[in-house]
């Protein structure tokens, strides 16, 4: 398991938990970042805030985008579900058309893995010191190098890493809290802008995070003070993708690829390897 399920080698992670604002992700402990081809040398800067740098296509998804476009930024997507697979039940799906009710998103025009695993292999490659010890302590144990990251054994043990890590930092969270509390500081969140009379009649926003299983990212559009546009591109998007209009696979498909399996009727190291993905059932 340590040498298989590795899948694409591209990992993204939008950052989090934010020490100075939400403005400085250069001190966020999750820090934001992009793998690409198992290159732990270098780590690309992400900014999910541009236009330019992610996309969805439709070409292999049950969904229509407008006519000549062929990839669409979520701020301006459009789900229009266009149904053109078999009539239930079947066995079969016929993968060179549309075969999924999920839509194709790229960073940058590249298949990418999110989750606990980018996480950590982004804190890891940028050489912060939390992280490397924690995934240095458990290579060291296992006796492997951290090549065995790439797969569905690390997939599954960068969870746990992951909490191990997050353990280390509460006792510094829980202490600025109290130091706050006793400087005075009881705010939570800004408020200047509840009342619904100060809302505009129409405006564009987003919000990303680091959801439990990965990158995760909203927009919205308002008109005449209502909901004209609403997008997600959630963790599983972007893992349970289907092929691009180039033939790449999705993050679940390309792990898939080569995986042995013992006995055809009883395809357990499939679900092995899907599971340590973590799916969104509601995705």
């Amino acid at each position: 398991w340590a040498a298989i399920g590795g899948g694409l080698g591209n990992y993204m992670c939008y950052g989090d938990l934010p020490q100075a604002g939400i403005d400085r992700p250069e001190q966020f402990r999750f820090p934001r970042g992009a793998i690409l081809d198992r290159n732990l040398s270098e780590v690309l800067p992400v900014d999910p805030m541009s236009a330019e740098e992610i996309t969805e296509q439709v070409s292999h998804s049950w969904f229509e985008h407008p006519e000549g476009k062929a990839e669409l930024h979520p701020s301006d997507g459009v789900t229009k579900p266009s149904y053109t697979g078999p009539e239930p039940p079947y066995e079969q799906l016929d993968e060179n058309g549309a075969y999924s009710w999920l839509k194709t998103p790229r960073w940058r025009g590249h298949p990418v893995e999110v989750g606990p695993l980018a996480r950590m292999l982004v804190g890891y490659a940028s050489g912060r010191e939390d992280f490397k010890e924690v995934v240095d302590s458990a290579l060291d144990t296992l006796g492997v190098d951290a090549t065995a990251l790439f797969s569905t054994l690390g997939r599954t043990a960068a969870r746990g890493l992951e909490t191990q890590l997050c353990v280390g930092w509460l006792m510094e969270e829980y202490e600025a809290l109290v130091a706050n509390l006793k400087a005075g500081d009881y705010s939570t969140a800004e408020t200047g802008l509840w009342e619904p009379s100060s809302w505009p009649a129409e405006a564009r926003g987003f919000g990303f995070t680091e959801a439990p299983r990965g990158a995760l990212g909203h927009w919205i559009h308002i008109k005449n003070k209502k909901i004209e546009n609403y997008q997600c591109v959630v963790p599983t998007t972007w893992n349970a993708s289907p092929r691009d209009a180039d033939g790449r696979h999705g993050a679940y498909e390309a792990a898939l690829v080569g995986t042995p399996v013992a006995d055809p009727e009883r395809p357990v190291e499939i679900l092995r390897t899907v599971h340590s993905f973590d799916p969104c059932l509601a995705c």
